[in-house]
């Protein structure tokens, strides 16, 4: 591609970016954001029955198997009269998606999320039509035959597979189709749990990997659509109505909300190590990964035996706990029996969600800290540990909180909330390299960074970095000329683009080096002016410039240096700029990150040594 018609391209796809600084703006949204909020809208109202036909599906497949009726009402397996035989439910349900899994599509295994994960982050948002029916299908005969899972999980990767089939039918790029599969995601969780904003936050924390306008509208407004249509299919919330709780709880009950953030985050630990040693011990064994889910739900079935509470979502458990009237007994057994079987299944490989359990590990927890903790209410520690644990296991702390506060309408939770929240988010952070949704992705080989900053090329302008000590050529020197005027210095400094430039200093073309070498030792053209051997209109930067952009221009190029030049008309040289110097433009956040310095001086005007003169110490690894 010639070099105008290049720059020309350019700047027709990147408006924005190539304009100067008095066009740069917070952030870099544009029009079409509006269709495809348009689409995002129509995607919640799909999620929200998409929803609702879980849901259906699991009351069905529960009634059916445990109660022998027909009903699409959600019910708890605990009621049923089968005995011993309702050990086989839960193999048969396991040995039924291990088939599907195996026959129909591996992606239904898991808890979905992870699977959402690396949709967006390696098939480029894109989701097979049949996991869209295949996983609901799954989730629900998983539950319904009394697997001890949620339905967000499932719903959020189904809501994400209907999103994303909708984005393939029109043609977007692979960002557009991320936000759609998202919006899904956020509907079906919003349609689920009457959660609108926990969705919203929890599609920021985890799905979307990028805090943009453009994506963020879409989302929201997908939840909202997804939510207000719950209101005409499953009611409105809160799905779980607690007592009212004091609006201050004082200094001992701050205290005990580090207490319960501390051990809310030793419990997630412990949570995500058991459902990978699980996984780990399964791949041990020498049988195919489709029975493996059986092995698990014979798990299911003898803990169901035991503790018949444990199976299936557990909300009416849920509620109970959050109602502060749950026996030690329960309380005991959520702890210890349903842990371990929904590690185990898990781990299997069978599908099922991860929030409803661990809602319903999290108050058990809060169960015990009531014992010994100051009493603020019924169900006050129940419904903190509930938030922490899922911040401290999910690694999202203000989904935990608002999706605390949207389960159960209790604004005066806020600060507990947010405080043991908080503490468990950070217990799990310097414990865990990742978290239970990550691993998995991890454990695939890939790798994921859920750390967000301002990159230093979005703040930094060319004129910061580039390099004006340059070797100018003028247009009118001749190649005699050029033989006696070319010093070799210049070569040593690594100079590897030679601007030409007229008696105005505005750039005529530039000349690479061997294009230089090769001028100097061909003596047919030395009358020719280096303003006729030079390339014309060459790719340049300006001085006014994001280095993001010009990175991107060197991405798009295959250049790795550019002439300065002022943005005005005139095309004024004002110096080069390398991949070399954006390189240096990123130690600037090493030596922020790194270096660490005591600014402040203090001068005491008395002492045994007289004044004390403040010595700045570094701990730059370089100063040395």
């Amino acid at each position: 591609m010639f070099p105008r018609l290049r720059n020309a391209v350019y700047k027709m796809l990147h408006p924005v970016e190539a304009a100067g600084a008095e066009k740069l703006g917070d952030f870099t949204m544009t029009v079409r954001t509006l269709w495809i909020a348009g689409l995002a809208i129509f995607i919640g109202l799909v999620s929200a029955f998409v929803a609702l036909a879980l849901l259906r599906l699991i009351g069905f497949f529960t009634n059916l198997f445990f109660f022998g009726r027909v009903s699409g009402a959600l019910v708890s397996p605990a009621g049923n009269h089968l005995g011993a035989l309702e050990v086989l439910i839960p193999v048969g349900g396991a040995l039924i998606i291990g088939v599907m899994a195996r026959y129909g599509s591996e992606r239904i295994r898991g808890h979905g999320i992870p699977e959402a994960i690396e949709a967006i982050l390696i098939s480029g948002s894109k989701v097979e039509p049949k996991v869209a029916i295949l996983k609901p299908l799954s989730s629900a005969i998983s539950i319904g035959t009394g697997g001890p899972f949620g339905a967000e999980g499932p719903i959020i990767m189904t809501g994400g597979a209907f999103g994303s089939m909708i984005a393939q039918l029109f043609q977007l790029s692979s960002t557009e189709r991320k936000t759609l599969l998202v919006a899904g995601a956020a509907g079906g969780m919003s349609a689920t749990f009457a959660a609108p904003v926990a969705a919203v936050l929890l599609a920021v924390e985890l799905l979307l990997f990028e805090w943009k306008p453009r994506s963020l509208i879409p989302v929201a407004l997908a939840s909202v659509a997804a939510g207000a249509a719950r209101r005409y299919m499953l009611g409105m919330g809160p799905l779980f109505p607690t007592p009212p709780h004091p609006a201050f709880i004082g200094p001992y009950g701050l205290l005990g909300c580090v207490v319960a953030g501390v051990l809310a985050g030793a419990l997630s630990a412990l949570l995500t190590a058991a459902v990978y040693a699980a996984e780990d011990l399964f791949r041990l064994l020498p049988v195919h990964w489709m029975w493996w889910p059986a092995l698990g739900g014979l798990v299911i079935g003898l803990g169901g035996l035991i503790f018949p509470q444990a199976l299936g979502v557990g909300y009416d458990t849920i509620g109970a706990l959050l109602q502060g009237n749950v026996p030690g007994a329960i309380i005991a057994g959520i702890l210890l029996v349903k842990s371990v079987i929904w590690a185990v299944s898990l781990g299997s490989g069978t599908s099922g969600g991860v929030l409803a359990p661990l809602l319903m590990m999290g108050g058990a927890l809060g169960g015990i800290e009531a014992m010994f903790l100051p009493h603020l209410g019924a169900g006050f520690w129940p419904l903190v540990s509930m938030g922490a644990i899922l911040g401290g296991t999910m690694r999202s702390p203000f989904t935990g909180v608002i999706f605390a506060l949207e389960l159960t309408h209790d604004v005066n939770m806020l600060v507990p909330l947010l405080l043991a929240v908080t503490i468990a988010h950070g217990f799990t952070v310097l414990t865990l390299r990742r978290s239970i949704l990550t691993e998995k992705v991890a454990r695939r080989g890939y790798h994921l960074s859920r750390e967000y900053a301002v990159d230093p090329l979005e703040i930094l302008f060319v004129r910061e970095v580039m390099r004006t000590n340059i070797v100018a050529l003028p247009a009118k020197t001749t190649r005699a000329e050029l033989v006696n005027s070319v010093h070799t210095d210049h070569e040593r400094r690594g100079q590897l683009l030679y601007p030409v430039i007229d008696e105005e200093k505005r750039l005529v073309g530039v000349i690479t080096r061997s294009n230089l070498q090769q001028i100097l030792h061909d003596p047919s053209g030395s009358w020719r002016p280096l303003s006729e051997l030079a390339r014309k209109d060459p790719v340049v930067a300006y001085a006014d410039e994001p280095l993001r952009v010009v990175v991107y221009r060197m991405a798009e190029t295959g250049l790795t240096r550019f002439p300065v030049v002022e943005r005005e008309d005139s095309r004024e040289l004002a110096g080069m700029v390398s991949l070399y110097d954006l390189l240096r433009a990123r130690t600037r956040t090493l030596e922020e990150e790194r270096r660490r310095e005591r600014v402040l001086r203090i001068h005491l005007p008395f002492g045994p040594r007289g004044p004390v003169t403040e010595v700045t110490h570094s701990s730059n690894p370089a100063a040395g």
